[in-house]
């Protein structure tokens, strides 16, 4: 095997990213698949929070990441705010957007991180972060999308969980 046919098999950092996105992309939407506004509602006991809530907050992150790519919002964090990270559980329905509504924007979002994360190259990765979750003052570009997508795959795990608890079978086999 040649080096140049090595070199082109080992992908690039954004396109770890890009992989990690559209598999948690796949993932929601497999969780999410034929679950009514109802169900999306239902609440784990005796604590955490509903896959409508986890739906929303995932859509809310994406806002934040759309941010840092330097691409326009879906929805935009205001119309998010119910879901943001450290609020209550949701328990009142009619405080929830409906669940179709939020897919559509989750699609939405990851076709916008796609493509932004397409053009990207490994140097885009490398500055200073705007910000850090872990209050790291070495966190980069690269690290702090690391960190987001962690977080997506995390609450998206949950949304297996929470399939089941609203009476669906598991949608991953």
């Amino acid at each position: 095997m040649s080096s140049a046919t090595t070199k082109d098999a080992i992908p690039s950092a954004t396109d770890v990213l890009r992989m990690q996105g559209q598999v948690i992309r796949r993932i929601l939407r497999l969780n999410t698949d034929r679950l009514s506004q109802l169900e999306s509602l239902v609440q784990p006991r005796p604590a955490g929070n509903c896959l409508n809530w986890n739906v929303g907050h995932l859509l809310w992150t994406n806002e934040q990441l759309l941010a840092l790519l330097e691409q326009p919002p879906v929805l935009g964090e205001k119309a998010l705010e119910r879901y943001a990270r450290g609020s209550k559980p949701l328990c009142n329905a009619p405080e929830a957007m409906p669940l179709e509504a939020m897919l559509k924007a989750w699609d939405e979002s990851w076709t916008r991180i796609d493509a932004a994360l397409a053009h990207w190259t490994p140097e885009r990765l490398a500055p200073p972060a705007p910000f850090s979750p872990r209050n790291n003052p070495d966190e980069t570009v690269g690290s702090l999308l690391a960190i987001i997508l962690f977080h997506q795959a995390s609450h998206t795990g949950q949304t297996s969980l929470l399939r089941r608890l609203a009476g669906k079978p598991g949608a991953i086999r």
